[in-house]
């Protein structure tokens, strides 16, 4: 399962409403090591500013991945992220995420960053299992 939901959002969702302040706190404590990834990344950016940050460091273990590989293959999830953060997510690989901002003049590095080149000069042989 990939959210830890509540009865109380569980109802939300069938009564067709669902809060996304309370959804986004569902991601949060449901995939902390996700959303504690994307959060530092996030608070890089607006530091260090540029076009974007991300990291490179694979996951400790195989639960840490699980859970940046379901926040990010979710639609649902990676919307409500960005918008909560007011950035563009990118990921690469099973644990390369960036984040992006917002700004349209970064959409040049951002289709860089996902594109086939980009996938491709990001390969080396210690990824191959992730």
């Amino acid at each position: 399962m990939s959210l830890d939901v509540s009865p109380a959002l569980l109802a939300q969702a069938e009564r067709g409403e669902v809060d996304e302040a309370e959804f986004v706190d569902c991601v949060r404590t449901s995939l902390p090591y996700a959303w504690q990834m994307i959060s530092s990344l996030v608070l890089q950016l607006k530091v260090d500013g540029g076009e974007f940050a991300d990291n490179q460091t694979p996951p400790p273990d195989e639960h840490a991945r699980g859970q940046l590989l379901r926040a990010l293959a979710s639609d649902a999830i990676r919307g409500a992220l960005q918008r909560h953060f007011g950035v563009r997510l990118a990921f690469q690989n099973c644990h390369r995420v960036a984040v992006f901002p917002q700004d349209p003049g970064v959409d040049e590095r951002l289709a860089r960053f996902t594109s086939i080149r980009g996938q491709l000069l990001n390969q080396s042989p210690e990824l191959r299992d992730c």
